[in-house]
């Protein structure tokens, strides 16, 4: 697949800055015309039996300024040198940039990631008072404003994260309160949680012409062995599996996939570099509910290995058309396999 088969274009008027709750919710069904339906009628939709599966990662605030540079930190090597983030071209090997609370950083090395070293060590408490969330630099363009806003800190965290060690949210998730999952759980529905960390593969474009020449960066990945092993029985029984997100949807069929090396006692643990494009056959997840992504992102190659490119495209277009919110803080879409479109009553 080429880069360029996943582009598209779009107003940037719809790009969300903020989230608008209940989020518009597309449904496309197997090859049927895809219709808008409310939140609460997507959660009457998920029966009871079936099992939604949901990512409790935790965003980190890992966003550190130093004047108008925006550096963020991704790696501790040791107790002071770090893999950062930060556009480093017009400082050379050696140069030192001022952090807040008189904390120094000094570059000892260029590239995609950089490494620079610190006066100090910091630790999560100097992160808690002065590094911010990272949000996706589209929406920091759209606002015209780099800085995150108060409310970020609870908009850009899922209701049931647990696990830090996140450079972005499992965007699909932010549509959906404690309550509506209490609600799910009260009609039957089984709810899973599993953990991806979204690692810095997140703010680096695809530049490889060919999907197939891209690096998926690792991310690291947790699954329970009582997940995976309620994930089975419903899968044999017939039971459909909701995936929320991309997030959860890799995890799954990593494991799946054997990705994640052997279960032990606790489950499976390791890293995964999946890349789901057309052509995937997915192997878990019968339901795919996540946000409107990117053109040229291997999110879009991951829907479309769900569904079918040129279905995806089509979709797009249906909701560009009708001003359904993009991105992070957008809208949600929801794609149910065709072989598994009836609904399992109880």
């Amino acid at each position: 697949m080429k880069l360029t088969d996943l582009d598209f274009s779009y107003p940037e008027e719809l790009i969300a800055t903020s989230p608008v709750r209940p989020s518009r919710v597309m449904w496309v069904e197997g090859e049927l015309e895809p219709q808008e339906i409310s939140l609460q009628e997507l959660l009457s939709r998920i029966p009871a039996g079936d099992v939604l599966v949901v990512n409790n990662t935790r965003v980190l605030k890992r966003r550190v300024f130093s004047g108008d540079v925006e550096i963020l930190f991704l790696k501790q090597i040791n107790a002071t040198d770090w893999e950062v983030l930060f556009p480093s071209k017009k400082f050379k090997i050696g140069a030192v940039l001022e952090l807040p609370l008189g904390v120094q950083m000094t570059l000892l090395q260029k590239g995609r990631p950089q490494t620079v070293r610190l006066s100090q060590e910091v630790g999560e408490d100097y992160f808690q008072k002065v590094a911010e969330l990272p949000l996706p630099p589209y929406i920091q363009k759209a606002r015209e404003q780099r800085h995150t806003v108060e409310a970020d800190e609870s908009w850009y965290q899922t209701a049931w994260n647990k696990s830090p060690g996140s450079f972005a949210a499992p965007t699909a998730s932010l549509h959906f309160s404690a309550d509506d999952i209490e609600g799910l759980k009260k009609r039957g529905v089984k709810v899973l949680e599993v953990t991806l960390h979204v690692g810095l593969g997140t703010f680096l474009p695809v530049t490889a012409e060919d999907l197939n020449d891209h690096d998926m960066h690792e991310e690291y990945v947790e699954i329970s062995a009582s997940t995976w092993a309620a994930v089975q029985n419903a899968k044999a029984e017939g039971r459909r599996i909701w995936s929320l997100g991309t997030t959860t949807s890799r995890s799954l069929e990593s494991a799946a996939q054997g990705l994640l090396g052997e279960m032990s006692e606790a489950g499976f643990s390791g890293f995964t570099k999946l890349l789901i494009q057309p052509g995937y056959q997915y192997k878990v997840v019968d339901c795919l509910m996540t946000n409107f992504h990117q053109p040229q992102s291997t999110l879009v190659a991951l829907v479309a290995g769900f569904s079918s490119l040129n279905r995806v495209k089509a979709c797009y277009q249906w909701a560009i058309e009708r001003k359904f919110r993009l991105f992070s803080y957008g809208d949600l879409t929801v794609w149910v396999a065709a072989a598994k479109s009836a609904v399992h009553e109880g």
